[in-house]
């Protein structure tokens, strides 16, 4: 089996994020150097960088969820896989990292997830703008993990 890898944006993240650091960037600018606005603008830039993308892997017996540049990411085993099942969260469930009524959901964009049911009864969402595709390669990697 080939490996799945499939990265979404969070445009909504970059966009507002981006504006806001434009913005302070501008005032800081023009109006002097404030050390305060400084530290808060390289925090902004810090956040933007870990969580504009939410790209997902499957291969090497493992699911990898990893946001932005990689250093919050979870690692699911596909041997406490139970099934799987492509769903739709309502809004409210919101963006980022978050505990739900479902179980635990990683979302950077959209209503479109694949949610995980392991085989201790708990479950877990993946956001994602290609359900299809990772769905496809959830079954061909369950099914090689069978085989085996």
């Amino acid at each position: 089996m080939r490996e799945y890898k499939h990265t979404q944006v969070g445009y909504i993240h970059v966009i507002a994020w981006g504006a806001i650091i434009l913005v302070l960037a501008c005032i800081n600018i023009f109006t002097g150097f404030e050390p305060y606005t400084l530290i808060f603008l390289i925090l902004l830039a810090v956040l933007l960088a870990l969580l504009s993308t939410l790209t997902v892997r499957v291969g090497g017996g493992a699911i990898t969820v990893q946001f932005g540049v990689g250093i919050i990411r979870k690692r699911i085993q596909l041997s406490d896989v139970e099934t799987y099942a492509k769903v739709r969260n309502p809004w409210y469930y919101g963006l980022g990292i978050r505990y739900t009524p479902r179980g635990w959901l990683y979302n950077i964009f959209g209503l479109s997830a694949i949610e995980l049911l392991m085989k201790n009864g708990r479950t877990c969402r993946i956001g994602t703008d290609d359900p299809d595709g990772f769905a496809q390669a959830l079954q061909e990697a369950l099914d090689e993990a069978v085989s085996q």
